[in-house]
């Protein structure tokens, strides 16, 4: 499989690392607030609340299509990363007056929701549900993970993936939901940079915080320039 856009293309395992190392940083106060930006390969990861049955197929199915199966210490159940997807990572520390996690998430939901509506979409939360959702779907999951006060994992909207993959899952453990994307709405599908730009505008505006914003791709150079 060919690699994703050049600009945030960075396998799911690379990502995780770096966001490890990131949160170390951010933690003992060497960097500020972090976005990581990027898209991934095909991966399937299991939340902390993961059920057996949450996912319909097997491993080595799995292999045989070319899909990653990860554990992953994020909130919520199973979810699926693939090209075509938007992910962003918060990483972001919390002053002792903003430690409100509920806020953090419908924050990241309100961020999405801004977004889409810039590009013609309707989105909305459900009630009980983390996430975002459209009348065809949903449409961005959010599961994050706080240590120190300092966040990382985050969000993953979907631009112009592959939805087929979504059915070897539950997404997020949800039986009754359906999954959608900007694709199938009866409009123009905006890039990933043009929504990745947006996104990034209203991270900013909800959370009234400024963040260096890094791109998954400048993360692969590096790691091919340490290579040589």
């Amino acid at each position: 499989m060919s690699p994703g856009h050049p600009l945030f293309y960075l396998p799911y395992r690379e990502a995780y690392l770096w966001q490890k190392e990131l949160h170390a940083r951010r933690v003992a106060g060497r960097i500020p607030d972090c976005l990581m930006l990027v898209e991934h390969d095909p991966v399937i990861t299991l939340g902390t609340r993961t059920r057996e049955e949450h996912l319909l197929t097997t491993p080595e199915e799995l292999r045989g299509r070319g899909i990653q199966l990860v554990e992953t210490d994020r909130g919520g159940s199973v979810t699926y990363h693939g090209q075509g997807q938007l992910v962003a990572y918060p990483i972001f520390y919390l002053w002792p007056e903003e430690r409100d996690l509920h806020l953090f998430l419908r924050q990241l939901e309100e961020a999405v929701i801004r977004t889409l509506a810039g590009f013609g979409v309707q989105a909305f939360r459900r009630e009980g549900k983390t996430g975002v959702f459209t009348a065809k779907g949903k449409i961005c999951s959010i599961g994050v993970m706080f240590r120190r006060w300092v966040s990382y994992h985050g969000l993953a909207l979907n631009v112009n993936p592959d939805l087929s993959h979504f059915r070897l899952i539950v997404p997020c453990g949800l039986w009754d939901v359906s999954v959608t994307s900007l694709a199938q709405f009866p409009l123009p599908t905006p890039s990933l940079n043009l929504v990745a730009g947006k996104l990034v505008k209203e991270v900013r505006r909800v959370f009234s915080r400024n963040f260096l914003v890094l791109y998954g791709g400048s993360f692969s150079r590096l790691a091919a320039r340490s290579a040589h």
